[in-house]
C-alpha cells in the first residue's frame, strides 16, 4: 500500500510536457539563440500518403512571462512565397506585446524557407538584365522546375495548412491565434475554413481572400494608391508647388516610354557600375507601383517622378532596389504553384486590358503573373474553395488606406462573413499595418480580451502619411505633409 501512495505521489508532480520539450534549442544558423526550433515531416501527398515527405521547419519564440497563455500565436507570412521562419528575429520586437504571454510559432510552408523550398533565384548583375521579357523569365522558371525534387501541384494554401495544424496538434497546443499577412491572410481564412474549431483568434492585416484573383485587380488597386498620393501632394502646399498632378504626370511619362524608351546611363545601387540602358515602361511601372507599398518609399514619387520626366532616371532606379533583399525571400516555385492553382483559372483573357483601363501599370506586370501558368503544373483545387468563410471566431481586420494591393476594400468583403469580426483602417498606412503606432497595442487588447467589442482603437485617428520629400534632403520641416 505505502508503495503504491508513494507512487502515486510522483504522478501528481509530473510536469506536462510543452511544446518546447518537442524542440531544441536553435543554431545560430536556424533563428534567434533564445528560440527553439525542429521539424515536423509530413507527406507531400497528403491524400495517398505515400511516397515523398517534407521536413515542415518551425521556429518557436517562448513566452517571456512565467505565467504563460496556453494558446500560442501562429504567424503566416505574405508573398506567397516567404518563410515565415526568417522573421523571427524582427518579430521578436513588433510582436513583443503579444510575446509577452504568448508563444510564438513560425512554420515555414510547404515549398518556402527550409520547408523544401522552391526556389528559383534570379540575381542579375547588370541594369540591363533587370527589365526581363516575358520570354526570358519563363525560360528560366521552366529550367527551375524541370530540377524541382516536388510535385508541385501539392503546394497549394488548403494542403499547408492541413500541415500548419499538423504542426499545432504536435506542439500540443489545443487552440492558436493566427496573425497572417498579406497572402497570410488567405492562409489563415483557408485554416479557418478546414479547422475553425482549433482557432481561438484571427488577426488579418491587408486582406487578400481566396476570390482575389491575383494579380487582375493590381491595376486598379495600385492607381487608387497613386491618386491619393497625388491628391495629399496636391493638398500640401510644399509638395504641390513643384510637382503638382502626380498622377497624370506619371501617366503622360508612361505613355511617351511605351512610343519610346529612353537611353540613358545610370549607376547600379549595389555594385556602382556605370551602364547604358534602355528605360521602358514596363520597369517604370513595376517600381512606381512597389514603392507604393511604403508611404515612407513612396514619399520620394513626386520628386523622383519629376526627375524622371527630365530623363534623369537614376533615383528612381534606387527606389527599385530598396525591396531587393525581401524579394529575395520569395520561393518563386511556391509562389507560382500557389497563383497558377488557385487565382490564374479564373481569370479570362477580355478581363486583362479591361483591368488596365486607366492605370499606370502595364499589360506586362500583370502577363508575368499569368503567362507562366500556362505551363506551369496546377494543383486541384475545390469550388468550395472559394467560397466566403464564414466563422464566428473572433478576427480583427487590418488595412492600410493607403495600400496599393490590398486595400480596405478587400477587408470589408471579409468582414461581411465573419461575424465576430472588426475591421480597423489604418490612414497614412500602406501594406501591412502591423508595425505602425498603435496597431500592435490594439492586437494585444485583443489577444487579451479574446474579443473585438471593447477595442479601443481610437489612436488610429492621429495617423498620417510620412511627409513628401521635396528636396533631396528631405521634407519641408515648415509644411511637411499630414494627410490623412
Amino acid at each position: 500500500m505505502a508503495s503504491l501512495i508513494l507512487a502515486m505521489a510522483g504522478c501528481t508532480h509530473r510536469e506536462e510536457s510543452t511544446a518546447i520539450d518537442r524542440l531544441q534549442p536553435c543554431k545560430s544558423s536556424d533563428g534567434p539563440t533564445d528560440a527553439y526550433c525542429g521539424k515536423l515531416k509530413v507527406w507531400e501527398n497528403r491524400q495517398t500518403k505515400a511516397g515523398r515527405q517534407i521536413d515542415l521547419n518551425i521556429v518557436l519564440l517562448p513566452a517571456l512571462a512565467n505565467e504563460s497563455r496556453p494558446d500560442p500565436v501562429f504567424f503566416l507570412a505574405g508573398g506567397p512565397g516567404q518563410g515565415a521562419a526568417s522573421h523571427a528575429k524582427a518579430l521578436k520586437d513588433t510582436f513583443r506585446r503579444v510575446h509577452h504571454n504568448r508563444d510564438l510559432v513560425l512554420v515555414d510552408q510547404r515549398g518556402t524557407g527550409k520547408s523544401n523550398k522552391l526556389d528559383c533565384k534570379y540575381e542579375p548583375e547588370s541594369l540591363k538584365d533587370l527589365d526581363q521579357s516575358i520570354e526570358a523569365t519563363n525560360a528560366r522558371l521552366r529550367g527551375c522546375l524541370e530540377k524541382y525534387e516536388a510535385d508541385t501541384k501539392l503546394y497549394t494554401t488548403t494542403i499547408a495548412m492541413d500541415d500548419l495544424d499538423d504542426v499545432r496538434a504536435h506542439l500540443g497546443y489545443s487552440k492558436i491565434n493566427l496573425y497572417g499577412g498579406s497572402y497570410g491572410t488567405r492562409a489563415a481564412l483557408v485554416y479557418l475554413q478546414r479547422h475553425q474549431a482549433n482557432a481561438r483568434t484571427v488577426v488579418l492585416d491587408g486582406v487578400a481572400p481566396q476570390d482575389m484573383r491575383l494579380p487582375l485587380f493590381m491595376a486598379r488597386d495600385g492607381q487608387r494608391a497613386l491618386d491619393r498620393l497625388s491628391a495629399d501632394c496636391d493638398a500640401d502646399p510644399a509638395c504641390a508647388a513643384p510637382y503638382k498632378g502626380t498622377s497624370q504626370r506619371l501617366q503622360r511619362l508612361i505613355a511617351r516610354l511605351k512610343q519610346a524608351p529612353v537611353k540613358a546611363t545610370l549607376t547600379h545601387p549595389r555594385t556602382g557600375a556605370r551602364e547604358q540602358v534602355d528605360v521602358t515602361a514596363d520597369a517604370l511601372a513595376g517600381i512606381v507601383f512597389f514603392a507604393l507599398y511604403s508611404p515612407q518609399v513612396s514619399a520620394l514619387l513626386p520628386m523622383v517622378i519629376e526627375q524622371a520626366e527630365r530623363n534623369d532616371f537614376q533615383s528612381l532606379l534606387a527606389l527599385g532596389f530598396i525591396g531587393e533583399a525581401a524579394g529575395d525571400t520569395i520561393a518563386a516555385g511556391m509562389h507560382f504553384s500557389v497563383l497558377c492553382s488557385e487565382d490564374a483559372p479564373r481569370i479570362k483573357e477580355p478581363e486583362i486590358p479591361a483591368a488596365l483601363t486607366n492605370s499606370f501599370l502595364t499589360r506586362t506586370i500583370l502577363d508575368s503573373k499569368i503567362k507562366p501558368c500556362q505551363f506551369w503544373p496546377r494543383g486541384e483545387v475545390a469550388e468550395s474553395y472559394y467560397e466566403p468563410v464564414v466563422s464566428d471566431v473572433p478576427t480583427l481586420i487590418l488595412s492600410g488606406d493607403l495600400d496599393p494591393v490590398t486595400p480596405p476594400s478587400w477587408g470589408d468583403q471579409v468582414a461581411r462573413h465573419l461575424k465576430n469580426s472588426k475591421h480597423l483602417i489604418a490612414s497614412g498606412t500602406g501594406h501591412g499595418a502591423i508595425a505602425r503606432g498603435c496597431i500592435v497595442k490594439i492586437m494585444q487588447q485583443f489577444s487579451e480580451d479574446g474579443s473585438v467589442s471593447k477595442l479601443d482603437a481610437g489612436c488610429l485617428k492621429d495617423m498620417r502619411r510620412a511627409p513628401f520629400f521635396v528636396t533631396p534632403a528631405g521634407p519641408d520641416p515648415r509644411n511637411g505633409a499630414q494627410s490623412k
